[in-house]
């Protein structure tokens, strides 16, 4: 059950029921989102302006971006594990270039061992994971080790892509916006 009421969706107006309303049938986690953030439309628009560009290098991110679209999300989706974010987890944001199994794969412990991922996804992914679970052991020899797959935009555009992930993540992990229902039929 949701932390925080989620609006009625015929109370949706604006910039909130187009989120929602353009949504695909199946995806709850946009529909929820845009009824939770009722309460505060103008934040998640502006959030959101910045947010979904720079993940999916498009309109002002088009020519200044530095990462791929799949690489991004290949960290966002594992960084959606490590926070525990069902809403997260459920999102496909670049399902283009990610088939399911690759996407589904990032979660696996043995993720590292996928020939799917390029070496520098698994850096990128891997870095993401530590900067989400221990920022405090990221040292000289892990930044040493992206500069092996990346340049200095790319690293920075990195570990702010994945602050967003990991913070937007955590927050709506706390929003608890999944719809929680038990399997077994009431008898």
């Amino acid at each position: 059950m949701a932390r925080i009421p989620l609006a009625d969706e015929s109370d949706l107006d604006g910039f909130l029921k187009e989120m929602h309303d353009e949504a695909a049938e199946d995806d709850w986690a946009t529909q929820h989102v845009a009824r939770a953030f009722s309460a505060h439309p103008e934040f998640i628009e502006q959030y959101l302006s910045f947010y979904y560009p720079w993940h999916t290098n498009i309109e002002e991110a088009e020519d200044v971006a530095r990462l791929t679209p799949r690489t991004k999300e290949l960290m966002r989706l594992r960084i959606a594990q490590m926070n525990g974010c069902v809403t997260c987890q459920s999102a496909r944001l670049a399902s283009d270039s990610i088939p399911e199994e690759q996407a589904v794969g990032v979660w696996a412990d043995d993720f590292a061992a996928n020939p799917e991922y390029t070496p520098a996804e698994l850096a990128a992914m891997q870095f993401a994971e530590q900067m989400a679970v221990d920022h405090h052991s990221i040292g000289d020899a892990e930044i040493e080790a992206l500069h092996e797959h990346f340049g200095d935009a790319e690293i920075l555009e990195l570990m702010m892509m994945a602050g967003q992930y990991i913070g937007f993540g955590r927050t709506l992990a706390i929003l608890q916006l999944e719809t929680v229902a038990c399997p077994i039929p009431p008898s």
